[in-house]
């Protein structure tokens, strides 16, 4: 099924790690920043039900399904902005539509961390 510019009707920001300080075991240290790669046009609804436990969500309503056009500035370690919300991409269920030019993933929403965000979703 093709995704009409009708069913993409959210805007969304993406935000991309810009820098880290890798800790002695390659986990990210101090320095972390997420700057926005953009603000496209997405398809973004709640996962629910069966899709929202296949991707480990403990609370449904912290998972979203988004649904969007190829663009290379989002991938499996994006985040992505949504009503106010960030979400972390869950990178198992990112998925390119080469056919349709159409990228679809699941995203859990972040509890409880503070990144440093750039505000200006322009930039």
């Amino acid at each position: 099924m093709a995704y009409t510019t009708g069913l993409m009707d959210k805007r969304i920001t993406i935000l991309n790690r810009t820098e880290a300080v890798s800790s002695r075991w390659g986990m990210d240290g101090e320095g972390v920043v997420w700057e926005s790669a953009g603000v496209f046009w997405a398809g973004v609804d709640w996962a629910r039900g069966k899709q929202a436990m296949n991707v480990g969500a403990l609370d449904a309503y912290a998972c979203i399904l988004v649904r969007m056009r190829y663009t290379d500035k989002v991938g499996m370690r994006s985040r992505i902005v949504w009503d106010g919300v960030t979400y972390q991409v869950i990178p198992e269920t990112f998925h390119r539509n080469y056919l349709e030019n159409t990228i679809q993933f699941n995203a859990q929403a972040i509890v409880g961390e503070s990144d440093m965000i750039n505000e200006n979703p322009l930039t």
